[in-house]
């Protein structure tokens, strides 16, 4: 049977895969991010997935506001990175798992989690970004990726507590998938940040550090804050880290933190990267 060997929470900057892209990682400022992100990369290795759910929000890409699902799960065999208004990023294609995305698909909608199925769409920053983080610059993503993106661009954004039981939805189908496939789920978007308005460049770091702390001691505390506090405490954009819990769902209770690196600032947000595996009985 598949199974999930690892978590991910991860910030989906566009700014740290231009740096990767235009070879800023040395130039000083991108310097401390991107030399912390080689232990990371070692740890996901050593898992050897096969597969990884990446948990993303489109930027008005392959969605736009006449056309908003709260949740979409693409089953394409193959996705293109999106071109954002400069050109499509100079990185590989995004290979999918049809076979698995279906059986995910299928298995939720019998869950009451209605997903939109998207056979073809292209995949932005918000998806391209963290397979940068997570395996730097390839030439073939090492992992078939499916992804699913969340709508917390136009209000109403489905809650953390929504986020969290899909993730425990999909955490369902992936032990019913016959295949024996390692699996990693990675919810990214956040840290906190705003870009408009009065409050544009708001970091609030005791608040991104707490976020991450309590996803493994006290992650109720996550789960069940709402909308208000959300964007209050974190920005306008903060929001965004709803889809975190999609991850922290699909894992066990016990879960071990592996990883984790905090970074300020990075553009004009706050940058976090935290693993886990779940904690061994």
């Amino acid at each position: 049977m598949a199974k999930i060997v690892g978590g991910i929470g991860c910030s989906h900057v566009p700014a740290v895969g231009a740096a990767s892209d235009h070879g800023k990682t040395k130039d000083g400022y991108w310097t401390p991010l991107f030399n912390a992100l080689p232990a990371a990369r070692k740890w996901l290795s050593d898992l050897k997935p096969d597969v990884m759910i990446l948990v993303y929000n489109d930027h008005g890409s392959a969605f736009s506001l006449e056309l908003i699902p709260t949740f979409a799960i693409g089953t394409a065999e193959n996705f293109k990175p999106a071109d954002e208004g400069y050109g499509p990023r100079d990185i590989p294609d995004v290979e999918g798992h049809a076979e698995l995305a279906w059986h995910i698909a299928e298995s939720c909608i019998m869950d009451e989690f209605d997903l939109t199925i998207a056979n073809k769409m292209d995949v932005d920053h918000g998806c391209t970004v963290p397979l940068t983080v997570f395996f730097g610059e390839v030439e073939k993503w090492p992992v078939r990726v499916i992804p699913i993106c969340v709508n917390v661009i136009q209000f109403p954004p489905p809650t953390a507590n929504r986020c969290f039981n899909l993730g425990r939805a999909i955490k369902k189908a992936i032990s019913t998938f016959p295949e024996d496939l390692n699996v990693v789920v990675a919810g990214t978007g956040g840290m906190s940040h705003q870009l408009q308005g009065e409050r544009s460049g708001v970091v609030n770091t005791e608040f991104d550090i707490n976020y991450l702390n309590q996803l493994s001691e006290d992650n109720d505390k996550n789960r069940y804050m709402n909308h208000i506090d959300y964007i209050r405490e974190a920005g306008s954009e903060g929001i965004e880290m709803v889809m975190w819990q999609i991850m922290r769902g699909a894992m066990e209770e016990k879960i071990v933190e592996k990883f984790r690196k905090y970074h300020v600032a990075s553009s004009n947000t706050a940058f976090g990267i935290i693993c886990f595996e779940n904690e061994e009985a």
